[in-house]
């Protein structure tokens, strides 16, 4: 089984690095979930903390701030992927102190 580390970093590299309509800064504001002004901000916020939520005035205020559909497709991604990210390394710090715990 390949190491999920690699696989990690590869689409981390992927969204932020790679080519896409959105800037490189945008994108980077977005898996950081800061840095971005209204109406991204309020956007990336929601898909990072409450994804369910999300709604079509989500997307349209964004478009209507002057963003392509293609534009907002990759800051959601990053928004999304940023915060999956951070729970991860959230979960194993907490497996890595509960088997510390132990020992």
């Amino acid at each position: 089984m390949p190491d999920i580390r690699e696989a990690r970093a590869a689409l981390t590299r992927r969204i932020l690095d790679g080519e896409g309509k959105a800037s490189p800064s945008e994108r980077r504001a977005a898996f950081h979930d800061s840095g971005l002004g209204e109406p991204l901000e309020a956007l990336v916020d929601k898909v990072a903390r409450h994804a369910n939520r999300v709604t079509d005035e989500d997307i349209a205020a964004a478009r209507a701030s002057g963003l392509s559909e293609d534009e907002v497709f990759e800051i959601v991604v990053c928004a999304a992927v940023g915060q999956a990210a951070r729970q991860y390394d959230a979960a194993l710090s907490a497996l890595e102190a509960a088997a510390a715990g132990r020992g």
